[in-house]
């Protein structure tokens, strides 16, 4: 999650009196079509949904792509519920994140825009009565500065990768029934020149921990058809509401995705 003008500093200052709740919507993230992705989430990510690889700062970072057009994610429902079977770490921890400080050191700050502050009694406290942090939030520092390491490491696996000439432009295309819907700028694996690795090269990426990055991301490509899918439930979505027509839903009530299982999808 990228930090906005919203977010500020959390300090005793500025805090001290308020309180916050935890979130009950991903509505936050409706227009992010691109996740920054930890290390140790890799695995559980590929799982679930598409890897790309996004140029960052002039090198590369690994993302989970989630929409195919800016400003929309395809993962969360027009209700706000998120809709795949694994939830980025970036997140899970809103509205808090870190911000980079001068000395390479990282402060926690909170999303003031988010409607999660309050002045209930009931709601979380930020400081304790002596003025130390929550242990909440203490443990949302903690986890929140291992998910920056964790991204860090991967950055430089991406480096790898890009040393040994292993990433390929990506231009993903689904196609709904506007047309199709393209995204540019990512890059992938190229598999074949992977393949084709001499001994010395291909073990220099398994000491910088480059190859389990790169599996991930060419077995999670599997899962464009899903993102497709979830393409045209937001379509019939859009379409359903500009018509004024209820959404299509299940006996439980909730947004029927059963058409995700068709095959029908192309790509071009």
């Amino acid at each position: 999650m990228t930090t906005t003008p919203e977010h500020h500093l959390l300090s005793l200052e500025r805090h001290g009196k308020q309180r916050w709740r935890r979130l009950t919507s991903y509505a936050f993230a409706a227009q992010q079509p691109l996740l920054p992705l930890a290390g140790t989430e890799l695995t559980q990510a590929a799982l679930a949904m598409p890897l790309a690889f996004a140029p960052v700062d002039g090198g590369f970072a690994c993302v989970a792509v989630v929409g195919v057009r800016a400003g929309q994610c395809l993962y969360v429902a027009p209700d706000g519920r998120w809709l795949g079977s694994y939830l980025p770490a970036s997140l899970r921890c809103y509205p808090f994140a870190l911000t980079p400080l001068d000395n390479d050191q990282h402060a926690l700050c909170v999303d003031e825009a988010s409607g999660l502050l309050s002045q209930q009694p009931q709601d979380e406290r930020f400081f304790e009565e002596g003025g130390a942090l929550s242990p909440t939030l203490k443990g949302i520092l903690d986890y929140l500065g291992q998910v920056t390491a964790s991204r860090a490491a991967v950055g430089k696996a991406c480096a790898a990768l890009q040393a040994h000439g292993l990433l390929q432009p990506w231009e993903i295309s689904l196609e709904d029934a506007a047309g199709p819907r393209k995204l540019e700028g990512l890059f992938r694996v190229d598999e074949a020149a992977l393949n084709t690795l001499p001994d010395e090269a291909f073990l220099a990426l398994r000491h910088s921990s480059a190859l389990v990055v790169a599996y991930a991301q060419l077995m999670s490509m599997q899962h464009l058809q899903a993102l497709g899918a979830l393409l045209r439930a937001h379509a019939q979505a859009e379409q359903a509401q500009t018509a004024a027509r209820p959404l299509p839903v299940t006996p439980g009530g909730d947004l029927d995705l059963s058409f995700m299982e068709s095959d029908t999808l192309r790509f071009t």
